[in-house]
């Protein structure tokens, strides 16, 4: 009987033996596994997560680093995110008391997030967003001290903002959208929370005044989102001082009254108050009344008190007087306008912006006028419809059923001189064939062939008016457009040739890798010239200008790397003509058409702007830019080659990228390896990732506009 026992004994450890090997960490690890109903064989996500392992450091989605004072690697990541995993949040994880990332979003975990998990002190990064999870938000959770980033979005979570949470002081983002919680938001948590930059409230139940306190919120530097509430009452002039670089997104409630006109408010567009009945205002199309002004404690009645004696009209003396003023006003004001008038009709009518009032600089950024102003001619007397009448002034040139006109009257050339240059192409998009062109004169231009197309006098007229508009753009980051021809068989823009390339190409080099050229200095100057020559197009240009097609190739960079706007404008020009830039032909028979591949850039496009027939925004422009920045940093593209296939080549960029970031990966994995020399930059480099990861948001209501963006991008190296 003994020996049985003893027989017996000697299976049992020897098969439990494997188990008992298992680090602690592992086996607080596979409580996890344990709590998950997961599908079995290879495509589960813990096809892996051996319990027979010593260590579970080399198992899918956990992290280990090596501790002092400890032998073996401790756990300081999990993630398991995106695998559609049913269960719940086991307590056993706050045993890892190293753990310091949990990233379990995009699952479907229920159940209430558990206390004990709270006992992981090092977590800092707590990733539960897009699951079932309910209950409250633990009051405990601030027992965390190092917590900085709190993800519980998408979720059922309902219930009250606990008080302590302004213990939680190294907090950096606290996103608790599309929830349930409810009631009002507490005013005495914002005041402590020192190190937040994101706040997103949005999509919950929360009722009751916006707190003034949220307005001491100093680091918040992204967006200020408590959209999609139950929110009333007057928005506090507090708000205007949290930082100019943050946007509000304030849409969807019961706010009312007038809007402050002070601070960040100025930096609102309209999309930030929207669907707030009661709200009026500057940036809104609605003016407010006296009544909607009045304060709560003035006089509700507005019918007259019958038992006071009604007082007198205006006596006809004073009439008279007040009739005399007016139009002695009016008068002034003709005068002072026919003034105006002619002065600017005896001007050179030529705008150049010098660059001396920097755009985005910290000395100008309170309000759209003054920063237009410092690059923009701004003409009150004007409108779109004197454009034609400009090219009629201008100088021009006839030959063969053609017209050459020269937009800048400082730049002028002869039809015959185009015809007999030297041309070298550049390159060839959907939207035309580039040239180079060196004039008589020993003068390169860049020519832009737009087709054939329609020649009727209607489309000529649009077509001419839409090219003085864009002939407008003035700036020192934005390609000039000098000229233009118009014939029956051909469409041409004439414009500044930039000598060294463009971005696209610099990008690349000529081993597929970055030129050593685009050190971080660099590539600073190149982000943020391109971010004022944008910013500009949206704000100060005639037209207010959608680009519709940002990317590396058509940032064009001279020999010092200053950047260049190029090619906006042309999709509407190509509409008007009605013309196929690729198709052969033309009067200019020295022009090689010459057939290059067509660039392809869905991947700088924003979400919204890969549906079909989709209207082309500013918004669409900020993620574009945002997905140069990721480029520009990474030193990866988001364009896949049909031949080729390499490491530099990430087609979802923006989602490798912010993957990265919730992993907490080092930067050093994510940064272009050019750039790691440079141990100066990393504040730097961190900071323009966040602009980019801003620029990027999938919701097209969250970007920033490309104003803030360029602000941002100033405040960086300076």
């Amino acid at each position: 009987m003994n020996k049985l026992i003893v027989c017996t004994l000697f299976f049992l450890f020897r098969n439990l033996n494997p188990i008992l090997s298992l680090s602690p960490d592992g086996l607080s690890v596979l409580s996890l596994k344990s709590a998950v109903d997961q599908p079995a064989g290879k495509d589960s996500p813990f096809a892996d997560w051996n319990e027979n392992d010593t260590t579970p450091c080399r198992w899918s989605g956990i992290s280990c680093m090596n501790i002092t004072g400890f032998s073996d690697p401790r756990v300081v990541g999990i993630s398991v995110s995106g695998k559609n995993l049913r269960g719940y949040i086991p307590s056993e994880l706050g045993t890892l008391i190293y753990l310091r990332r949990l990233n379990l979003h995009n699952n479907n975990f229920y159940g209430s997030i558990p206390d004990q998990l709270f006992n992981a002190t090092s977590l800092h990064s707590l990733f539960l967003y897009g699951n079932n999870l309910s209950g409250s938000l633990p009051p405990l959770i601030c027992n965390l001290p190092r917590l900085q980033n709190l993800d519980l979005s998408n979720n059922s979570m309902s219930g009250s903002l606990p008080q302590n949470l302004k213990n939680c002081k190294q907090l950096q983002r606290l996103i608790l959208a599309e929830n349930k919680f409810s009631g009002e938001i507490p005013g005495g948590i914002w005041p402590e929370l020192d190190n937040l930059v994101q706040l997103d409230l949005s999509s919950n139940e929360f009722n009751g005044s916006i707190p003034s306190a949220i307005g001491e919120l100093n680091s918040l530097s992204t967006t200020l989102n408590l959209s999609f509430n139950h929110l009333s009452g007057k928005l506090p002039k507090t708000l205007g001082d949290l930082p100019v670089t943050v946007s509000f997104d304030l849409r969807n409630n019961n706010l009312s009254g007038e809007i402050p006109e002070t601070g960040s408010f100025a930096n609102q567009g309209p999309t930030a108050f929207l669907n707030n009945p009661l709200l009026c205002g500057f940036p809104l199309q609605k003016p407010c009344k006296n009544s909607d002004i009045i304060p709560s404690s003035g006089i509700q009645n507005s019918g007259p008190d019958l038992s006071e004696p009604q007082k007198k009209g205006l006596s006809p003396g004073l009439i008279l007087l007040i009739s005399a003023a007016d139009a002695i006003g009016v008068a002034l004001l003709g005068m002072v306008i026919v003034y105006i008038y002619w002065k600017t009709n005896d001007s050179s009518n030529s705008c150049s912006c010098t660059g001396k009032s920097k755009f985005g600089s910290q000395n100008d950024k309170r309000s759209i006028s003054a920063l237009c102003s410092s690059c923009a001619c701004i003409d009150v007397i004007r409108n779109e419809d004197s454009e034609f009448e400009d090219h009629e002034k201008g100088e021009t040139s006839r030959k063969g059923g053609g017209e050459l006109v020269a937009i800048d009257k400082g730049f002028s050339f002869e039809l015959d001189e185009l015809l007999r240059a030297s041309a070298y192409v550049l390159g060839k998009s959907g939207l035309g064939i580039v040239y180079k062109v060196v004039l008589g004169n020993g003068v390169p231009v860049a020519v832009r062939r737009l087709g054939e197309g329609g020649s009727d006098q209607q489309r000529y007229k649009e077509f001419a008016a839409e090219v003085q508009a864009i002939g407008k753009v003035k700036h020192p980051n934005v390609v000039k457009l000098r000229a233009y021809y118009w014939a029956p068989d051909e469409k041409l823009l004439i414009s500044d040739f930039i000598s060294n390339g463009n971005l696209a190409t610099a990008m690349k080099g000529r081993n597929g890798q970055p030129s050593a050229n685009l050190t971080w200095s660099i590539r600073l100057k190149i982000a943020k010239g391109s971010a004022r020559g944008l910013a500009y197009l949206h704000e100060c240009s005639p037209r207010k200008f959608v680009h519709g097609n940002v990317k590396p190739s058509n940032i064009l960079l001279d020999n010092e790397f200053q950047p260049y706007i190029s090619d906006f404008g042309l999709n509407k020009l190509i509409t008007i003509t009605g013309s196929d830039p690729s198709s052969s032909g033309g009067f200019i028979v020295g022009l090689p058409y010459k057939s290059i591949q067509t660039e392809r850039n869905d991947n700088y496009r924003a979400p919204e702007a890969r549906i079909s027939g989709s209207r082309p925004t500013q918004k669409w422009d900020v993620y574009s830019f945002g997905v140069v920045l990721l480029e520009l940093l990474t030193g990866k593209s988001p364009e896949v080659s049909p031949t080729t296939s390499t490491s530099m080549e990430i087609p979802d960029l923006v989602r490798w990228v912010r993957q990265g970031f919730e992993e907490e990966n080092p930067l050093s994995d994510m940064v272009d390896p050019m750039l790691l020399q440079e141990v100066h930059a990393k504040k730097e480099v961190l900071a323009v990732f966040y602009v980019a990861l801003a620029c990027t948001e999938a919701d097209p209501e969250i970007r920033p506009r490309m104003r803030t963006v360029s602000e941002n991008l100033e405040r960086i190296g300076t």
